[in-house]
């Protein structure tokens, strides 16, 4: 049966009733000449707003839910040219600084030569009552960037890609940003946050960019490479690459080996020798990275300690009484070795001493006169390390200071930072460029210590830093296994250190009237009845029984996808905890002050960066922005940045690294079974203070205990700190305090306190 012609409609756009910010699917209602009620139109817009001339071709069809609709296939908006519309265009919130209050005033005073006056005539706007030089140039900068961003979406759109990043892509190119896109519109997954290589592969092959193309075999080499990165390696094997990018580019190998040796020699990527005749492809950006890093540790590790020659009897003797405690053998091998290695590893589990010897290091070198500075990977470390030892402690990026001028960080080897002895917490989650980075700025006077769980996740990021410095031999470690009996009356810490060796947790008796354990199983078989369990503990259970608010309480799960992932269970628990109130919806997401949002990328200009949370402190629909308070620091979003923040009611293992909180719940389900594996298990029971609760199947709970990651990160630290030194790895001899096997329990120190518990 043939297709029947398009209709055409044409109206004013009453009301945007549903839009996609992604993928431009909109549905508005339309006052169209001839219809009683307001038309519902179905189609694809870039960015409707009530008020607008909207002109559509499409098909009526009876929808069985929804009733008659216009299903369009082509839509178009203008101005509207009504004083009505007008009104009502400019009061939508389309424009920032013009809410429904000002938009009557401004058709009251210039009528439908508005817009003319705004885009010709600006200083004009301040004959309309309440609008100053501030308001004037806010309202002319926002409807400027909307007529840009309107256009750079109508040409996405046209296409065959979602509007979302419309906003980015002006921002970073401004009004130049077509003439980029059309001239390599591969440029887009390098350039914009947001944009990967298949959303640029499709715009490519709109303009005519052919699928053998050699612009596209070279972004797409890059972009296998960076997805490799996203996995944790620093490199990748020639062929593995080759192999990979066959595979996703389905292009010959004759032209992936072709764009290999292209970007070889523009020396965006970098050839190393790797095992056997398989050369190692790296990024160049982080070949430059490890090379670095490895001759900076070295080249630090150097030279005189900054602190003086002192009396290591008398010193002990003395830190004791200051701490008060007893250090045990191990705590006071590694204090002595901390005053003579100008780089040290310090590593071990929890309950097994680490903060109380690092707060004996600091008193030493505090008493020496020594500038003693403290960073760590996010702001929950930093913060936490601060409350540990009475010092401040900072984020490294936030040490380092951005500088939006250069686009790189203020301190580095040509301006270092300030200190004599430099303390990094939390070193396993700390990736190549960010250890690489903070490293070279620290003066070469000054002496490291590293301080991190081995055992832990690595880092998100590419790299295995703290492992492979620690395997390299080259630089002295002091690996503490003994807990404190105090510590292990724990049972998240007990447990830890028995999942760490293979061996299944053990659980109490549930029955008990009081609570006796601060560790906890609950079996639900199925996900729906798992998604249950850990709603009722976070309502009922854990407030009733632990006394701990559902906002001391944080769901660690092991995935993304899933009834159990993070996303299905941070819309169940926003439903149950806040449900009500202001609203906007983006990316996907519903966002409501009161909600508790993680940042997902850095950001430097707002100093947020990946991890971080916060709580959304407030909503303004005229402005277009929202706030969220991240420890007491408001910081303002335009609502078309918000693909920068998604709910963190729960969140996954990998982004807690360096988090710790009251309470948390795991779910554990054979749901997970491609992630389930022994460190991911030890670093979510270690994230919890006070309280872990584990809901899901035996099954699964065993699977991660006895799996170990066999995958090994593609990394060439170890091998270039050892070819650093000049020296033989076998012949190369240095203090190193490890111990490879079980952890046991130790005697608490005389005075030994709650501070291990927490570590």
């Amino acid at each position: 049966m043939p297709q029947q012609p398009l209709e055409h409609l044409a109206g004013t756009i009453e009301r945007v009733t549903f839009h996609s910010a992604d993928s431009g699917f909109c549905v508005l209602r339309v006052n169209v000449k001839g219809q009683r009620e307001p038309v519902t139109v179905v189609g694809t817009l870039p960015n409707p707003s009530a008020g607008e001339w909207l002109d559509a071709q499409g098909r009526w069809v009876i929808d069985n839910q929804h009733g008659q609709q216009f299903k369009a296939e082509i839509l178009r908006t203008t101005h509207p040219d009504t004083i009505e519309g007008i009104e009502k265009y400019l009061g939508s919130g389309l424009i920032k600084g013009i809410g429904p209050e000002f938009a009557k005033r401004m058709v009251s005073t210039f009528g439908r030569e508005v817009f003319e006056i705004i885009e010709k005539t600006p200083e004009r706007l301040r004959e309309v009552a309440g609008i100053g030089k501030l308001r004037q140039a806010k309202i002319l900068g926002a409807w400027k960037e909307s007529q840009a961003v309107r256009k750079i979406m109508v040409f996405l759109h046209s296409h065959g890609v979602g509007t979302s990043r419309a906003f980015r892509i002006y921002k970073t190119y401004g009004d130049d940003a077509i003439e980029k896109v059309q001239e390599n519109p591969y440029r887009l997954a390098q350039d914009i946050w947001g944009i990967g290589f298949k959303s640029a592969d499709q715009i490519a092959a709109r303009l005519g960019i052919g699928k053998q193309s050699d612009l596209r075999a070279r972004a797409g080499v890059a972009f296998v490479l960076q997805e490799l990165t996203n996995d944790g390696h620093c490199a990748f094997p020639h062929a593995g690459l080759i192999k990979k990018a066959i595979t996703v580019l389905e292009i010959p190998e004759s032209i992936i080996e072709s764009a290999i040796q292209h970007e070889l020699e523009a020396e965006r990527i970098v050839e190393r020798p790797g095992t056997g005749d398989d050369k190692l492809i790296y990024l160049a950006a982080l070949d430059v990275a490890e090379h670095r890093l490895a001759e900076n540790l070295i080249a630090l590790s150097k030279g005189a300690h900054p602190c003086p020659a002192i009396d290591v009897p008398r010193a002990m003797t003395w830190v004791e009484s200051q701490v008060g405690l007893k250090l045990a053998p191990a705590q006071k091998d590694a204090v002595e070795l901390a005053m003579k290695s100008k780089v040290m590893v310090i590593t071990g589990g929890p309950g097994v001493g680490k903060t109380s010897l690092v707060n004996a290091i600091l008193k030493i070198f505090k008493a020496k006169k020594l500038d003693v500075v403290l960073c760590a990977p996010t702001g929950r470390a930093a913060k936490r390390m601060s409350e540990t030892s009475g010092m401040e402690a900072k984020t490294i990026h936030r040490l380092l200071e951005f500088d939006p001028s250069s686009g790189g960080f203020k301190h580095n080897a040509d301006d270092p930072l300030e200190g004599d002895v430099f303390i990094i917490d939390e070193t396993s989650m700390v990736d190549l460029p960010l250890a690489n980075q903070v490293v070279r700025a620290i003066p070469t006077q000054a002496a490291l210590i590293l301080v991190g769980d081995v055992d832990q996740l690595p880092s998100v990021g590419p790299g295995c830093v703290l492992r492979d410095i620690i395997e390299s031999g080259v630089i002295p470690v002091c690996r503490l296994t003994e807990v404190f009996r105090q510590a292990a009356q724990s049972a998240i810490i007990s447990n830890a250190h028995r999942i760490n060796r293979g061996l299944m947790p053990e659980f109490p008796n549930r029955k008990e009237e009081t609570p006796s354990s601060d560790f906890y199983f609950f079996e639900a078989e199925e996900p729906e009845k798992a998604v249950e369990t850990v709603l009722k503990l976070i309502q009922t259970s854990i407030p009733s029984k632990f006394g701990k608010r559902p906002a001391e309480i944080q769901v660690l799960t092991p995935m993304q996808r899933g009834d159990l992932g993070a996303r299905n269970l941070n819309q169940v628990l926003q439903t149950a905890l806040n449900p009500v109130g202001p609203a906007v919806q983006r990316f996907g997401w519903t966002f409501r002050a009161g909600d508790r949002v993680m940042q997902t990328v850095n950001d430097y200009e707002k100093d947020v960066f990946n991890g971080d949370i916060g709580v959304i402190a407030s909503l303004d629909e005229e402005a277009k922005e929202l706030s969220v308070n991240y420890d007491g620091r408001d910081v303002v979003y335009d609502f078309q940045e918000l693909d920068e923040l998604v709910l963190s009611y729960a969140v996954t293992i990998h982004k807690s690294q360096g988090s710790e909180y009251p309470v948390v719940v795991v779910p554990i389900h054979t749901q997970h079974y491609m992630l389930l594996q022994r460190n991911l298990l030890y670093t979510a029971i270690t994230r919890g203070r006070k309280l872990v609760v584990l809901v899901g199947t035996r099954k699964a709970l065993a699977m991660a205990v006895k799996r170990v990651d066999s995958r090994r990160r593609v990394t060439s630290l170890r091998e270039r700190l050892v070819a650093a030194t000049g020296t033989s790895e076998k012949v190369l001899k240095l203090p190193t305090f490890w111990d490879h096997g079980a952890s046991k329990v130790a005697e608490d120190p005389p005075g030994y306190g709650e501070s291990a518990r927490t570590e």
